[in-house]
C-alpha cells in the first residue's frame, strides 16, 4: 500500500489528540525516502491504497514472507532521541529471516503507532528503513503511520515491518541435506541485535544519564552499544548459497532454540566453547542483573548473529569468502532432550 495515515475532517478529532496536518507533513517529508529505493518491478507511487510488484524473471517462484519488530528496542531510541538507527534493525532483521530459506528480498512494509505524531521523528526512522532496504535493493514500496492517543502515551510508538522476497522452488534452503558430521560455523552478531531488551532494561532501569555512561569494557556509552544496529548477513552471504545447507538467524531464544530449527529429526549441534568471541556487553549484563548463563544463552545471541551449516570439504571456502565466519561446532547424531550442547 502506499504510505497511509489514520485520519478524518475537523478540529473534533485534533482536539482529541490526532493532529491530520501532521499527518500530511510527514507523509510529504517520507515520499522522496521511500521513492529512493524503488525497484524496476514497482508500478505505483507513494499515495496509492495497494502497493503494485510485478515479478519476472523466474521459473518457478515461490514467495518468501515474513513479520517482526524491534521490541523494546525503540524505548532506548525515545530515551536518547535517536530514531535513524532503529528502522535498519527492523529492516534487517526481516531479510535475514527470509534469507534461512534462500529467498531474496523484494519490498518492504512498515507500521508505525505512536501516541502523538511527530513528523521529524517519523522521518528519522523512515530514513533508517530507506537506507537499509537500498542496501539489499528492496523496495519499500508502502507503509501506515497510526496516531493513536489513550493506546500510546505521548512519546511513545512500535515499529512492524513485513518483507517479502522469493527464491527458485528449486533452491530453497530446506535443511533437508544436513547431517551427522556437517560443519557448524558463525558470523558475529554487532551486539545485542533486536532482543532482550525488556532484561536489559530491567538490569539498568535505563534513563538517559545512564545510557550516557562511558563504560571502558565497552569502549563506548552503552546508549552507543544498545543501540548498534542488527547486522543483515545477506550481501555478505548471498553468493555462497550453493555450499551451504541450512542456516539459523540467531533471534530471541538463542543458540538453543533456533539452532535446532533448522537440525532434521535425530541430530543435535555439538557447540564448542570459547570458539568466538563473546562482546564484553554480555558479560556486563550477566554480571549487573545476576543471570544464569544458560539464561543468557536463551535470551541473548550471545554474540552470534547467523548459524551456517555445510559439508565438512567447503568449510575453507566459506572462511575465504567470509572472513568473519567461525568455524563452532558440528552435527551429531542425538534424539535426546537436549539439542545443542555448548561444551
Amino acid at each position: 500500500m502506499g504510505r497511509e495515515t489514520k485520519k478524518t475532517q475537523g478540529a473534533a478529532y485534533a482536539a482529541s489528540g490526532v493532529d491530520i496536518d501532521a499527518a500530511s507533513r510527514t507523509v510529504e517529508l517520507i515520499k522522496r525516502k521511500a521513492r529512493a529505493t524503488f525497484r524496476s518491478e514497482v508500478l505505483t507511487d507513494i499515495g496509492a491504497f495497494a502497493g503494485l510488484f510485478q515479478l519476472s524473471g523466474y521459473k518457478e517462484p515461490v514467495l518468501v514472507s515474513s513479520v517482526d519488530g524491534v521490541g523494546t528496542k525503540v524505548k532506548i531510541a525515545i530515551a536518547l532521541d535517536r530514531h535513524d538507527t532503529i528502522g535498519i534493525d527492523l529492516v534487517n532483521h526481516c531479510v535475514n529471516d527470509i534469507f534461512t530459506c534462500g529467498a531474496e528480498p523484494l519490498f518492504f512494509l512498515d507500521y508505525i503507532a505512536m501516541g502523538k505524531l511527530v513528523p521529524d521523528q517519523v522521518e528519522s526512522v523512515v530514513s533508517g528503513l530507506s537506507r537499509a532496504c537500498s542496501d539489499v535493493g528492496c523496495a519499500l514500496i508502502g507503509g501506515e503511520t497510526a496516531e493513536m492517543p489513550g493506546l500510546y502515551a505521548s512519546g511513545d510508538y512500535d515499529l512492524v515491518g513485513f518483507m517479502v522476497g522469493v527464491v527458485e522452488r528449486g533452491n530453497i534452503l530446506d535443511n533437508r541435506s544436513i547431517q551427522a558430521g556437517d560443519a557448524i560455523l558463525e558470523l558475529p552478531s554487532s551486539g545485542l541485535h533486536t532482543n532482550g531488551y525488556s532484561l536489559v532494561r530491567k538490569t539498568f532501569n535505563v534513563e538517559r544519564s545512564t545510557l550516557n555512561t562511558f563504560y571502558p569494557e565497552l569502549g563506548r556509552t552503552l546508549g552507543e552499544e544498545l543501540l548498534e544496529p542488527h547486522r543483515c548477513y545477506y550481501p555478505k552471504l548471498k553468493r555462497l548459497l550453493p555450499r551451504i545447507k541450512g542456516m539459523a538467524h540467531i533471534t530471541g531464544g538463542g543458540l538453543i532454540d533456533n539452532l535446532p530449527r533448522i537440525l532434521p529429526d535425530g541430530l543435535c549441534a555439538r557447540i564448542e566453547a570459547g570458539s568466538w568471541s563473546i562482546p564484553p556487553i554480555f558479560a556486563l549484563i550477566q554480571q549487573r542483573g545476576g543471570v544464569d548463563q544458560r539464561e543468557m544463552y536463551r535470551v541473548f545471541n550471545m554474540g552470534i548473529g547467523m548459524v551456517l551449516v555445510c559439508s565438512p570439504g567447503h568449510v575453507e571456502e566459506v572462511i575465504a569468502s567470509a572472513p568473519e565466519a567461525r568455524l563452532i561446532g558440528e552435527v551429531t547424531e542425538g534424539r535426546g532432550k537436549e539439542r545443542v550442547i555448548v561444551s
